[in-house]
């Protein structure tokens, strides 16, 4: 990366169409060294192709960037070279050994003494107690971290983590995240694309794409902020009845029972508090609102744009 480029990615308008049918739609990214830059959104939104653009994985149609300051249209050899990859679905050989198995990356990266590095990476995760196991028998949570150090067996600068924990249990998960953590310590920066809040809350930063358009990005406070949201809670008695009541309501964007508990959502203050008063049986307060509820009311919002051929 070059000293006048303070970003590991740095992308301008990029856009990208399978078919005819636009999959990604002028996107623009900056993102910083040692980040965990998070993306979100239903599935089919974009996020794989906008992850593969942005490291130079994939051309896109329009728009230009750098990564590492290497050109992402011209230099994609360079940059694959410092991209380690964690697809969704175990992509290594089921009928090799874990060993086997990182021998063989290590030897594709042409690694210098590729037995000590494979010895390395399976003692900081941990695998080297599953070394003489084949991949295939391994617990989903186990067949991530050999993933992982696969990925890094070539001591890459970036990693590309494509829904890295879907159906790993939540132990496993954890360990996972804290040790994706511990990596960006190091100066590693991590694009992780997840369903899941708790890892969205686990990023120095979020992007919100839907229908292949960006629609937010930032710091979660940020986020919230830029929304605009109110909500309002309600406990009492028979909450499913009062969430019927208002579903409807004008002012209300979401009503969600969340156990014993009513909250509503939207943008206009004046209108939640009058509808809060309209049930004084119910007790009101003003909370927090949660990511979860900014991310439903942006597919909204831009499903609507879609419905009006926006």
């Amino acid at each position: 990366m070059t000293d006048n480029n303070k970003y590991v990615v740095d992308v301008h308008h990029l856009s990208k169409s399978f078919s005819g049918k636009p999959a990604v739609v002028d996107v623009s990214l900056k993102i910083k060294q040692g980040d965990i830059f998070g993306f979100l959104g239903p599935n089919g939104s974009g996020k794989t192709t906008t992850i593969r653009m942005l490291c130079g994985l994939m051309t896109p149609d329009s728009g230009e960037g750098t990564c590492f300051g290497y050109d992402i249209l011209r230099d994609s050899r360079m940059i694959k070279r410092l991209v380690g990859y964690v697809p969704q679905t175990f992509s290594l050989y089921q009928d090799l050994t874990v060993r086997e198995n990182l021998e063989f990356v290590a030897r594709i990266y042409q690694e210098d003494d590729y037995k000590e590095r494979v010895g390395k990476m399976m003692a900081e995760l941990q695998l080297d107690q599953y070394e003489n196991i084949l991949a295939g028998r391994l617990s989903g949570g186990w067949k991530q971290r050999l993933s992982l150090a696969a990925a890094l067996i070539h001591d890459p600068k970036l990693l590309l983590l494509d829904e890295p924990t879907a159906g790993v249990d939540p132990k496993a998960r954890r360990e996972f995240w804290d040790y994706i953590s511990i990596l960006t310590t190091k100066g590693i920066t991590a694009l992780v694309s997840t369903h899941y809040m708790d890892e969205a809350e686990r990023c120095n930063r979020l992007a919100y794409i839907v229908y292949g358009h960006m629609m937010a990005e930032g710091t979660i406070p940020e986020i919230i902020k830029h929304e605009g949201l109110i909500t309002y809670s309600a406990h009492g008695t028979d909450i499913k009845a009062l969430a019927a009541q208002l579903e409807k309501s004008s002012g209300v964007n979401q009503v969600t029972v969340w156990g014993n508990e009513l909250r509503i959502s939207g943008t206009n203050a004046n209108a939640l508090s009058q509808i809060a008063a309209q049930f004084p049986d119910y007790k009101w307060k003003e909370v927090p609102t949660s990511l979860e509820t900014v991310f439903i009311h942006l597919v909204a919002e831009r499903t609507n744009e879609q419905e009006k051929g926006a």
